[in-house]
């Protein structure tokens, strides 16, 4: 892709799924990645196996100290950051809409959108001082679009990055900093365990595509929007989701009839 050959890129998340697949993809366009985690085994395996030189920092995105490390680490060691995939997020508790618990809530606010609030204050105080713009990917979800009675907490984060999109794209646009986000349907990673992976395999069934995604199927759209093959794009959500958010529920085709919602309410509201 243009523009991306040479480019030193910040990965967060970048210990597994997502993270992990996009911080391959831009080495092998010849970007040289900073990948950012808290599993510091993991980050050591991604960066080993990437045909570019990178390097690896241990860090929560919600910790303001942290956030400036990992960027102080990537300019200490490559002079600049060019782009920033800010991708690392948490799905949170199951629990229903009364028995979430206040922490529960602030707890993956802390990581999905506190986390992506510092993650762009410090790309775009680093432009600042290099002098010059640069790309920024925000990963959403098709909870960022769409509601469902679960995942609530998860939810209210996703939507709130849009929000941290929006701002951040009409400020970066004169500047030269280009803000985009990604929307994944289902992609089924170890964060959800084994059971739980299943689960959104089968659920995955029912989009248009008829299979759940991968990491590699997102990390390929990012790549794209932070290259300069989408430079008139700025502030657009990008639905990499197997077509689920298209789909008309009340249709046959869209699986109207085909879920026992009376099993399902029965699970979520009891007997």
């Amino acid at each position: 892709m243009r523009g991306l050959a040479g480019k030193i890129a910040v990965v967060t998340g970048a210990a597994g799924g997502i993270g992990a697949a996009t911080a391959r993809r831009l080495a092998e366009e010849g970007v040289h990645v900073v990948a950012v985690d808290l599993d510091e085994d993991r980050l050591r395996q991604v960066v080993r196996a990437l045909p570019t030189e990178g390097a690896w920092v241990r860090a929560d995105v919600s910790a303001e100290g942290d956030v400036a490390a990992y960027a102080d680490a990537a300019v200490d060691r490559f002079g600049r950051i060019d782009l920033h995939h800010l991708n690392a997020g948490i799905p949170g508790s199951n629990a229903t809409l009364p028995e979430l618990s206040v922490a529960e809530l602030d707890r993956v606010m802390a990581v999905n959108v506190r986390g992506v609030f510092l993650g762009v204050r410090a790309a775009f105080r680093r432009y600042a001082e290099q002098g010059g713009g640069g790309s920024i990917v925000i990963t959403g979800s098709i909870g960022s679009l769409r509601g469902s009675a679960d995942l609530l907490a998860y939810q209210t984060s996703k939507h709130a990055v849009l929000g941290i999109l929006r701002g951040a794209a009409m400020y970066g646009g004169p500047l030269g900093v280009r803000v985009n986000a990604v929307a994944p349907g289902i992609v089924p990673t170890d964060l959800f365990g084994a059971s739980g992976r299943d689960d959104m395999t089968h659920r995955a069934s029912s989009t248009p595509l008829r299979r759940a995604g991968t990491g590699e199927d997102i990390a390929g759209v990012v790549a794209f929007l932070l290259s300069a093959d989408a430079a008139y794009m700025t502030g657009e959500v990008v639905s990499v989701d197997g077509g689920a958010s298209v789909v008309s529920t009340v249709r046959p085709s869209g699986g109207a009839g085909a879920w026992d919602f009376a099993a399902h309410d029965r699970s979520l509201y009891g007997s």
